[in-house]
């Protein structure tokens, strides 16, 4: 079957897309900043997409990209360098976006969103056939955002905010079906099955983890902050999320 190399495979969605990839018989790359041993059908490439170094030898021969790979900054261009080094191939590439990517104002705190949506228009008018999928907040983004945090005597969350996390998994699941499938362009975005306030799932997971902490909501200023706390990072129509945040709650 064809190659299909995965960027940021060692990461929150990257591990059960490979997983999945691993299951539907195509042999896989995953591209890596560091060396790794490979595996029957997973083989690990080195290469950085924040330089470009590495990556054109990573692409060679692949027909379906799953670009998972993401951070807090940089992604833009970390896809800039990723296309270039594909666009005589034009192999399928997948890419990973957020909810509001187009619809949370720009600004210091909600840079990320206008990171997102700026990504997005790399990867359409890349030349590339291309799938974009934009999905909530995981689930695991909470868990991980406190534990930073704990050392803080107060846990500081945007007050009013309001998401609808999803399980990894059921992300994972869609993102597989897109690469295996034809280019779709934009697809509809998925989000789980309620909204919450963010400092609401901050409190529950304080409580399940048997942590006391103070949680201070801090107002976000502007139009960013007025756009969070209307829901624009929300998408109640696309609710095909299952798993509930409870349910996550319970498992962990």
């Amino acid at each position: 079957m064809a190659a299909i190399l995965v960027t940021g495979g060692t990461g929150t969605l990257g591990r059960p897309v490979i997983e999945r990839l691993r299951a539907s018989g195509h042999e896989l790359r995953v591209l890596t900043r560091g060396s790794r041993p490979g595996e029957p059908g997973l083989s690990y490439v080195k290469g950085d997409l924040a330089t470009g170094e590495g990556i054109a030898a990573a692409v060679d021969g692949v027909e379906t990209i799953v670009h998972c790979a993401g951070s807090s900054k940089g992604d833009e261009e970390k896809t800039v360098q990723l296309v270039r080094a594909v666009r005589e191939a034009k192999p399928h590439l997948v890419s990973m976006s957020v909810t509001g990517a187009d619809r949370v104002p720009g600004g210091m705190v909600t840079s990320y969103f206008a990171m997102k949506l700026a990504t997005e228009k790399v990867v359409a008018t890349s030349g590339l056939p291309w799938t974009v999928l934009r999905a909530s907040q995981f689930y695991d983004l909470v868990p991980r955002f406190v534990r930073n945090l704990a050392k803080l005597p107060v846990i500081p969350v945007p007050g009013g905010m309001r998401v609808q996390p999803i399980e990894t998994d059921e992300v994972a699941e869609r993102l597989v079906e897109l690469a295996l499938g034809r280019p779709q362009g934009l697809v509809p975005e998925m989000a789980g099955p309620k909204i919450y306030e963010m400092a609401d799932l901050v409190r529950d997971y304080l409580a399940s983890a048997g942590m006391r902490r103070p949680v201070l909501a801090f107002p976000l200023p502007g139009k960013a902050g007025a756009a969070l706390r209307a829901g624009a990072a929300t998408a109640p129509d696309h609710a095909v999320g299952k798993r509930t945040w409870e349910e996550f709650l319970a498992a962990h």
